[in-house]
């Protein structure tokens, strides 16, 4: 039996997180740290759960009682936590953070892309959740990188929903601001674009073109929708092959034949990949929930491949009807 605790139960990530590992049929939860709600039940922070779980959160840290942490608190927190609070031998860290996730940073932590890493994750300690934004463009890169077929400059723009800024409001996330709207931030600059230089290139190490990413603020709840284009020498035919082989031993990346729609993923922890071929540029869809599949679904995913369980257990969420 995995043996869990979690860091930073109040936000987005952790009730996520909780959704899923309720559930699971190898886990059991063992507290759910947060010094502003300590003592609070669960369900009054995640209403959703009310029902699902009779948890309340604590200001405590007991080790002795698990052998797996996850941390979801904002960025740059996780780095102080395990510097004041010293992990114990044998279990295993799962940060949700950017803390650990470029090499420069990493420590002991491993990156923890699935379809890039496996083997890596199924030995490791330590593991740096990717970022969202970051997992859906590099599954949309990645077989393109390893046929070392990235000749060009890529082109992206990626929408994703409010979810993605977390759960504390701002001037850009609350309601009737977001509702009916849409906007475009950090162009060509986003944090996440180092994460997706470092994934190719360790596909392919003589990329070194640019990357020209736009993320778009959506009026939705969750989900990340990414178009990516770039030249590309391959027919249509050719491309969807070389995609469904890549991705044919990974359980959450489907191929689709038709193009997609962002609902088609919603509380699932699925990338869907659409490819199209327009003259000498190929088109790439890749879309996600930011929440799941960009965040603690896959953190779930890991800790499976960590624990030695298959990928998918515990991670049979089901799409939303249209």
């Amino acid at each position: 039996m995995i043996r869990v605790g979690i860091i930073g139960g109040a936000g987005y990530t952790a009730g996520e997180l909780l959704r899923i590992l309720i559930y699971h049929p190898e886990v059991q939860i063992e507290f759910i740290h947060s010094n502003s709600n300590a003592g609070n039940l669960v369900s009054d922070v995640h209403a959703d759960l009310l029902g699902e779980t009779s948890l309340s959160f604590t200001n405590e840290l007991n080790q002795d009682n698990i052998n797996c942490l996850f941390l979801c608190m904002g960025h740059g927190n996780s780095k102080t936590f395990l510097d004041n609070n010293p992990i114990a031998e044998g279990i295993k860290v799962i940060d949700l953070s950017r803390d650990y996730r470029l090499k420069a940073d990493a420590k002991d932590f491993i990156y923890g892309l699935p379809e890039l890493n496996k083997d890596k994750i199924q030995d490791t300690n330590y593991l740096a959740n990717p970022g969202c934004f970051a997992t859906a463009i590099q599954l949309a890169l990645l077989p393109l990188a390893e046929a070392r077929l990235l000749t060009n400059d890529i082109h992206v723009n990626a929408i994703t929903g409010s979810t993605g800024a977390g759960q504390n409001p701002g001037a850009t996330t609350h309601f009737s601001w977001r509702n009916n709207n849409v906007s475009i931030y950090k162009a060509f600059q986003h944090q996440h674009l180092d994460e997706i230089y470092q994934s190719v290139e360790q596909l392919q190490p003589d990329y070194k073109k640019d990357i020209h990413f736009i993320p778009v603020r959506g009026n939705f709840s969750r989900g990340i929708f990414a178009s990516v284009y770039t030249d590309c020498s391959l027919t249509e035919a050719e491309a969807i092959y070389l995609y469904e082989h890549f991705y044919e031993n990974d359980p959450f990346v489907f191929i689709s034949k038709q193009n997609p729609n962002l609902k088609q993923i919603v509380n699932t922890n699925k990338c869907i990949i659409y490819v199209e071929k327009h003259g000498d540029k190929l088109l790439i869809v890749s879309m996600i929930d930011n929440l799941v599949k960009g965040a603690s679904g896959q953190a779930v995913q890991n800790m499976n491949l960590m624990f030695g369980l298959g990928e998918n257990v515990g991670l049979g969420l089901k799409a939303v009807a249209f």
